[in-house]
Parts: structure tokens; sequence; C-alpha cells
């Protein structure tokens, strides 16, 4: 043991930073990794003596001398260990770090991190040599953990501890501050315009990505890396380093949900893009921060959760109220209300954070007062089931788009004319159903769903064309091949002008915004027109010639009926289409609120 005190003197006391050999330029593991070895060795050594004659006598002179030795040699390895730590911080970057382990994901766990084979200067892992930077990187992590190693056995782990957490924890600050990551309370939230509010909100869905998955990730490898040999101090030093920087980001989002400012219906979308991005991101969070000592972390993220789903809720239900209290006037063309374009859009850009929505949804029932039976709002697969985990939105989607159309139901009563009535329910409907059908909610709503209020649809046509047409209609004989006398084709000929004039004036600033229904309608309608009035008119055209200053009584020829019907439904929507409904217009292929 006397042998092991004299070898670590002699080693120890060559690099005593306040010895008279000491270089101040010098590194011991930077210079001469074999001087390093033996330096450790040395200590170890002296460890070995100090725990032998601590047994014989606790006062020996030689336990003295060993103790001061020790100190000497801590005192060196403290300054090794901050060394490397500040010179290396670029390759042991916690980006570098995470990315270095995934590319040797073999290994079991975290603790394998580095479980490389050092051979002189160069390093093989996985029988591959390495890049120069991950070289750097695998020799700082060894050296930094054989120091480690060696103070905690020595009982300087505090010290090391110390050292490792200033350091680190500076960077985690600094790589936050770099990623956008501001601490901010609700009252500071509140004051700000939501330009800057929503700029803020891009840049913190940003920076937790790669907080999560490279920052903190990457910490936590290293910490477990270097403090390999004990799980306990490398659990309060990853606690120590990242529990404040990790209750700030995800501290975030729930202070945002508490900001009044954004409890209204058209920021909901970026509420729902930070609950996402904390529940997408949530398995990473439990391994990360998977110690007992960092259950404030979890506890903030469920927080944050909980709170933006409370806040959902609230603008759901807003969302709901405003609908049922709109007063907008609706298109004098009949066409889609800009209401309708507004809920749809809303609600498709809602389906795209279905499962989002279905969590929040989950433990809040729909209690509408309402007689229409349960199977209205269950959408039925192919097999016949329904899928638990979209059955609440579903629920939810069928219940707004039904709040939308009794709006529209009482918004059609307001035309003084019945068959623009159903003109009006019938563009609106059909342009709820091209919505659903054309985006993912036709997953959620199902093709019962679909195909039921396809064929509103067409009913709506079909009474619009009753309505709308009757005078036309009516005008012509049931049976247009019976034999009429001169007196009764000449009053067919003047019921029908008179009729198809009036209605086509009418009618010739009504609009039609989808083509494929305003081609079947006008179809449907040349069908019903066009074929009995070609009888009549092949039949007894020849009747009656045209006199100068008398008026013609065959004025159309069938050809002539079809060029009138196919310029019907073009009126235009212009002052109705640029119209803001409430709380602003949802464009047709993005939503300005949440850019997704």
């Amino acid at each position: 043991m006397e042998e092991n005190i004299d070898y670590a003197e002699m080693i120890v006391t060559k690099w005593d930073l306040d010895g008279p050999t000491y270089r101040k330029m010098s590194t011991l593991f930077g210079d001469d990794r074999k001087e390093a070895e033996r330096f450790i060795e040395g200590v170890t050594g002296l460890r070995n003596a100090m725990h032998f004659y601590v047994k014989i006598n606790s006062s020996s002179e030689k336990l003295i001398r060993a103790q001061r030795l020790m100190q000497v040699a801590m005192k060196r390895l403290e300054k090794e260990f901050y060394s490397i730590l500040s010179s290396n911080r670029n390759v042991l970057d916690a980006e570098s770090v995470s990315a270095r382990n995934s590319r040797g994901s073999t290994r079991s766990s975290l603790s394998d991190f580095l479980e490389d084979e050092i051979e002189g200067d160069e390093i093989i892992e996985d029988g591959n040599s390495v890049s120069e930077a991950d070289k750097a990187s695998s020799l700082a992590i060894a050296d930094l953990r054989s120091i480690a190693d060696c103070m905690i056995g020595s009982g300087y782990g505090k010290e090391c501890v110390r050292i490792y957490d200033l350091i680190r924890k500076s960077m985690i600050d600094e790589s936050l501050y770099n990623l956008g990551v501001e601490k901010m309370n609700p009252s500071q939230i509140q004051k700000l315009d939501w330009n800057v509010l929503e700029a803020k909100i891009k840049s913190w869905l940003h920076a937790v990505k790669s907080a999560v998955k490279n920052l903190f990730y990457g910490e936590r490898i290293l910490c477990d890396s270097v403090f390999s040999s004990s799980e306990k101090i490398a659990e309060s030093c990853f606690a120590e380093i990242s529990r404040d920087a990790a209750i700030n980001l995800f501290g975030f989002p729930e202070n945002f949900a508490k900001s009044k400012k954004i409890l209204s219906p058209e920021k909901m979308f970026r509420a729902l893009d930070l609950y996402e991005a904390i529940s997408d991101l949530w398995p990473e969070i439990e391994i990360i921060f998977s110690y007992d000592s960092l259950s404030a972390v979890k506890a903030q993220a469920v927080a944050s959760l909980v709170k933006l789903g409370e806040s959902i809720r609230v603008m759901l239900t807003q969302f709901e109220l405003a609908i049922q209290k709109d007063s907008s006037k609706t298109p004098s063309t009949g066409g889609v209300h800009p209401l309708t374009r507004y809920v749809m859009n809303y609600l498709v850009f809602l389906g795209d954070y279905s499962g989002a929505v279905s969590d929040i949804l989950a433990d809040w029932p729909l209690n509408a007062q309402t007689p229409l039976p349960e199977s209205y709002f269950s959408s039925p697969i192919s097999n016949g089931a329904v899928e638990d985990t979209s059955s609440s939105v579903t629920v939810r989607l069928a219940w707004l788009i039904l709040v939308l159309l009794c709006k529209l139901d009482g918004k059609a009563t307001l035309y003084n004319d019945v068959a623009l009535s159903y003109l009006f329910l019938a563009n609106n409907l059909n342009y709820v159903v091209s919505k659903v059908r054309n985006s993912s909610l036709r997953l959620l709503m199902g093709y019962e769903w679909i195909s039921k209020h396809q064929s509103k649809v067409k009913q709506y046509a079909g009474n619009y064309e009753r309505t709308g047409w009757i005078k036309v209609l009516t005008s012509l004989p049931e049976n247009p091949t019976a034999e009429f006398s001169p007196q009764e084709v000449k009053e067919i000929f003047s019921l029908f002008n008179s009729g198809f004039e009036e209605t086509y004036r009418k009618q010739s600033g009504w609009l039609i915004p989808d083509r494929k229904l305003g081609e079947e309608i006008k179809i449907s309608l040349a069908k019903k027109i066009v074929p009995g009035y070609r009888v009549l008119y092949e039949k007894h055209r020849g009747m009656f010639r045209r006199e100068i200053g008398v008026e013609s009584i065959v004025r159309y020829a069938p050809e002539d009926l079809n060029n009138y019907l196919s310029d019907l439904f073009f009126g235009t929507e212009v002052s109705e289409s640029t119209k803001t409904w409430s709380y602003g217009t949802l464009s047709e292929s993005s939503p300005s609120s949440h850019g997704r």
C-alpha cells in the first residue's frame, strides 16, 4: 500500500495545480492520454491505500499523506472535468449526441452508449471507423466518464456533479433561447397582438420538437453515459440541469390556454396545434423524464393538455352559439351562404385534428335536445362497426352540421319565393355534402351519412323544379299528341310563352355555384319541358303564320328552349361571397388561423 502512495505521489505532484512543475496551459487528458491513464491508475491505488490504512489507524501519517495527495488529485480532476466540458461544447451538443446514439441503436439501453473499443487514438464502433467529430465526442465522453467514476469512487461526487450541472444547465438554457423559447405568463400573453402571439406559437411548435427529440434526449444520454457508475447521481444530475427548462417549455401552452384573449373559435386551431405537439411527443417525454425527481415536468405537460382541452371545449361551444346567433343576410341569388362556407371550412380543418379532438371530447358527451334518432350521430364504417377513436368526433361534427342546417332552414324562410328557398337549400346542402365527401370528413361521417344527405339535395332540387317551373309545366297538356282546336292550341302556346318568359326572367339572376348540380337540374328541367313542347311544336307550328304587326304565337323552337335553360344559374354572388362571417373568413384551401 505504501508503494501505491509513492506511485500516486509521483504522478499527482507532477500535475499539482499549485506545484512548481505545473504548466499553466497543460491538460492532462489532452496532451498525453497514457499519462491520463497513469494518473487515474495512481488515484485508484491511492484510494485503495486509504481504505487500508483507515482500518488500521485512522490517524497514521501515511493516511494523512494519502488524504493530502487525494485532495490535490481531485482538484486536478475537477479542472480537467471542467476543461473537457468547456472545450468540447461543439461535439458534446445534445443534438450531436442524440444523433450519434441513433446511429448506434443496437445498444440495449441508454447506459450502453459509447461502449466502443478504444484502440490507441482510433475509435472503432460496430466494426466501422467513425468521423472525426464522433471520434472527438467519444473520447470526450470516455474521459468525462473516467473522471466521474474516479471522483465518485473517491468520495468527490458532489464536486463533479456541481461542475457538470453548471456547464450543461447553461447549455440547455442557451439552446432553448436560440430556439426562441421564453418564459411568459398569461398576463403577458394577454397583452400581445394576435399576429405576434401566433408567431410565438409557431416558434414554440418548432422548438418543442427539437427540444424533446434532440436537446433533452441528448442530455439524458450524455448524463447517463458520464455517470454510468451511479444511476442515482445520473438521475440527480439530469433532473438538476433539465427540470426548470422543461417545466418552462411545457408551461407555455397552459399559459396560452389561460389567456382569455384566445377564447374565440378562430383561435382553436392554434390551440389544437399545441395540444397535438405535446400529445405526439408524450411517449418521448415519458421516457426522457422517467425519473421520479422529474415528475413535475410530466405533470406540467399534462396540465397543459388539460387546460388546452378545456379551452378548446369552450371554443367549440362558442362556435356552436355563433352559428345559432348568426343574423347575416341570405344571398339574393339563392347561392351558398357565407355562413355555410365558413362553418364547413372550419369543420374540414377540425377533422384534420380528429385524434386530438377525440381525446378532448372523450369525457365531454353531447347533451343535445333533438328529436333525431341516435343513429343520426353515428358513422358506420365498411364492416358495420363504429370506430371508437372517432365516434366522439363524428357525433360532434354531425351535431354542428345539424345546427348549421337548422339555421339555413330558418334563413330559407326569409325568401319571398318558395322556389328560391328550395334552390338555396339545395345549393347549401350540396356544398355541405361536397365538403364532407372531398375531405377527411368522409372517413368520420361515413358513406351512409353522405348518401342520406345527397338524397336530401335531390329532394330540394326536385321541389325547386316543381315550384319554380309550375306555370311552365302546367301549361303543357298531359297528352301533347291529343287533338286540339286551333283556339285551344293558341291558348296552350300563349300560356307556355308567358309562363316560360316570366320564369326565365325571374330566375336569370339565380345561381347554382356547383357545376355538376347545375347541369343535373338543367337536364332534369329539359326532360320535363322540351319533349312535350317538341310534340306540340312539330304538330301545330304550321297552323300559325306570323303576320306583320301581330305577335307570334309560336315563339320558340325546342332548341331555343334548351339554349335558354343552358344559360340559367350563372347569376353573380360577388357581394355575398366576399362578406366576412362573424369571426372572419376561412379560405377554401387553407385556414388563415392555423396554417397547417
